[in-house]
């Protein structure tokens, strides 16, 4: 199963490659270190988002599945 990338952890993804590329262009390595370590963290929401967003359709679609079922013995 293949997970779409939500508006937020594209958001979140965008982030971090703007920091990356600015980590790069430093010439301060204790200054990149820093961007590239805030860049992981801004992947791990990516992934977060994502995650959670997938649970919650997955949650919606099973709540309108079961109201589906109920209106069937009315």
């Amino acid at each position: 199963m293949t997970l779409q990338m939500s508006g937020r952890g594209k958001q979140y993804m965008e982030t971090a490659q703007s920091l990356l590329r600015a980590a790069r262009s430093m010439t301060d390595e204790v200054v990149a270190t820093r961007l590239k370590l805030l860049a992981d963290d801004y992947q791990r929401r990516a992934e977060k988002a994502v995650s959670d967003d997938a649970a919650k359709s997955v949650a919606r679609s099973a709540a309108r599945t079961e109201y589906d079922r109920s209106k069937e013995f009315v």
